[in-house]
């Protein structure tokens, strides 16, 4: 197994990845910078989002893409075309949006955090395709990656605060029955952003473990890949047959003479396959 890195450090804060075709393949986001960053065959593309943070993008049924700024939901018709805020999703100053995922229905699923990770300030909610705002979860810490399996029937979830990745059953298109999938013992690292490739593993990358983890759907460990870096943020699959995983990470807090290249776009191919993104219906 080899690790590729694909850009070198190019990003301050990369989370985020999601492949899609219509796009042109992988996106992921400069999160601090406020930046969408797109790879293309001459190197990384940068599209600048008119808000103090950039949390995460996804596609659009209809083309362009969604974009989830600090408190403020934001959408393009084009996939390189400019973005305009459309719903507030947060009133409080001092609590941002952080992760998320669409469903099978098409419905974002968008997590926040407080700035300073209070415990129990963020929610994670659901935004319908006419903008209706739900709240899914109360009380949670640090919402990180959400992803469902392929034929929809669970979702896999982390408060990275609880250093749990939980699973949920899928009931009428709702999250029901959350129960504990995976501890992570704090020694490893701390889950982040995560994604169920076809056969319904799971992928998280460990913030402070260097290393994303692979589990099987009994939650057993199957494969670990150790990165170069510290923080490792989030992970999707793409590319030919969506067999590459690809991997940001982080160079938040570290000092400038941490001598790592963290803020790379890493790439590693597992010889197993992922699945579509899905798409926001809005």
């Amino acid at each position: 197994m080899r690790v590729e890195n694909v850009t070198g450090p190019i990003a301050g804060h990369a989370e985020g990845p999601v492949w899609a075709a219509a796009w042109g393949g992988l996106r992921w986001v400069d999160a601090a910078a406020g930046d969408l960053l797109t790879l293309r065959d001459d190197g990384v593309a940068r599209q600048h989002v008119d808000d103090e943070y950039l949390a995460f993008v996804r596609p659009r049924r209809a083309g362009g893409f969604v974009a989830v700024g600090a408190r403020t939901l934001h959408l393009a018709d084009e996939p390189d075309g400019e973005t305009r805020a459309v719903a507030r999703l947060i009133d409080e100053p001092k609590v941002r949006m952080n992760d998320g995922c669409c469903d099978p229905a098409g419905r974002l699923l968008a997590g926040s955090m407080a700035y300073d990770a209070t415990p129990g300030a963020a929610t994670l909610q659901r935004i319908d395709a006419d903008l209706a705002v739900t709240t899914v979860l109360e009380s949670v810490t640090i919402s990180n990656g959400i992803s469902f399996t392929t034929e929809g029937s669970h979702a896999y979830y982390a408060d990275t605060a609880t250093g749990r990745i939980d699973v949920f059953d899928v009931s009428d298109g709702d999250l029901v029955n959350r129960r504990p999938f995976v501890t992570i013992p704090s020694e490893a690292g701390a889950p982040d952003g995560l994604c169920v490739d076809h056969d319904g593993s799971v992928w998280v990358a460990l913030w402070g473990g260097s290393v994303v983890h692979g589990y099987d759907s009994s939650g057993a460990l199957i494969e670990r890949i150790p990165l170069p870096v510290p923080q490792v943020s989030a992970c999707t699959f793409g590319g030919e047959g969506l067999s590459t995983l690809f991997i940001t990470t982080s160079a938040q807090g570290l000092g400038s003479d941490h001598g790592t290249e963290a803020g790379s776009l890493f790439a590693v191919d597992l010889g197993v396959r992922g699945q579509p993104t899905l798409p926001f219906a809005g």
